[in-house]
C-alpha cells in the first residue's frame, strides 16, 4: 500500500469521526439540562471534544506525508458525511437543493482527484 494512500485515509478517518462528533454535539444540543454548566459538562459534549482532538491528531500526523493543498478537498468530504449522519440520526431530510450541493462537492473531489 502506497504511504500517501494510507495516510490520505487517516486524513479522510478523522473527517469521518469529526462529522460524528458534530452530531453528537447536536444530539445533546436537543436536551433540555437543569443549568448551564450540566449543558456543557455532560458525557456527550466531552466524549464529543475528545473524539475532535483524535480527529485533530489525524490531520496533523497525516499532514506529515500529504501536501497542504490536499487538505482542503479531504475536509470536504466532512459535509457530506455530516449530510450523511443527519439523515441517519437526526431523521433530517436532504432537500433537492442540499443534494445538488453534495453532488458538486462530489465532482469538485473527483475533478481534484483527477
Amino acid at each position: 500500500m502506497n504511504n500517501k494512500f494510507l495516510f490520505s485515509l487517516i486524513f479522510i478517518f478523522g473527517v469521518l469521526i469529526s462529522s460524528l462528533s458534530q452530531i453528537m454535539l447536536k444530539k445533546s444540543a436537543m436536551i433540555q439540562y437543569e443549568s448551564k454548566i450540566k449543558e456543557y459538562l455532560n458525557p456527550k459534549v466531552i466524549f464529543a471534544y475528545m473524539i475532535f482532538f483524535g480527529a485533530t491528531f489525524c490531520s496533523i500526523f497525516a499532514y506529515k506525508v500529504i501536501p497542504l493543498s490536499y487538505g482542503p478537498i479531504f475536509e470536504s468530504a466532512g459535509y457530506i458525511f455530516v449530510a450523511f449522519f443527519s439523515w441517519l440520526f437526526l431523521k433530517e431530510k436532504i432537500s433537492k437543493q442540499k443534494m445538488i450541493g453534495l453532488v458538486f462537492i462530489i465532482l469538485g473531489i473527483v475533478i481534484y482527484a483527477l
